[in-house]
């Protein structure tokens, strides 16, 4: 979670490493819409748990939520703030529905037609893990560390580290991790 200015820019950075970017351009902030709505979700982040207590961050901090809420609904996205850390990469715009009780580990990178939801509790998911197309992850679960998750699983049970898992209810199917199967973009994990 974003609590000083220095987590926001590790924050930033992180992100645009998740999208194998060095530095943002105009072309990229105008033209890339998962990563305009990211960026500002973090400001918002960083407002709504830093700048709560002046005036004018209170009505900078509305300004960019319901900017951030228009873009939300023309990308499908329903993502609340807190939730993912840093090195989160939306692959492409599409229906992505979390919960907001969810938490969400380092280098996260989801596919759209996902669902993160709540029953009964929401999922604790690890870092570096990979959310295929149209995964749904729902229930008091934990996903361990490392983990790929196939497209359209359905995962309703804790998952261990280091393994893939896919199908209809989710089942382990293979003893390699996110790392090994290639799913993140070369020397996107230090």
């Amino acid at each position: 979670m974003i609590s000083d200015k220095a987590t926001y820019k590790y924050f930033l950075k992180r992100d645009l490493k998740a999208y194998e970017l060095e530095k943002l351009s105009f072309y990229n902030f105008c033209w890339m819409d998962c990563v305009r709505y990211q960026r500002r979700l973090r400001k918002i982040e960083y407002l709504n748990n830093v700048r709560r207590g002046n005036l004018f961050y209170r009505l900078y901090l509305c300004i960019l939520e319901i900017i951030n809420h228009r873009l939300a609904i023309k990308l499908g996205f329903s993502i609340p703030k807190n939730v993912f850390e840093a090195g989160l990469c939306i692959v492409h715009y599409g229906t992505i529905v979390v919960s907001p009780n969810a938490r969400v580990g380092e280098n996260c990178r989801i596919h759209p037609s996902t669902s993160i939801g709540y029953f009964n509790g929401a999922p604790t998911i690890g870092r570096n893990v990979y959310i295929g197309p149209g995964a749904k992850l729902f229930g008091p679960i934990t996903i361990g560390d490392n983990v790929t998750i196939g497209a359209n699983a359905v995962v309703n049970r804790d998952i261990p580290a280091n393994v893939t898992v896919g199908g209809v209810p989710a089942k382990i199917i293979s003893n390699k991790s996110s790392l090994e199967n290639d799913v993140y973009p070369l020397g996107f994990i230090n």
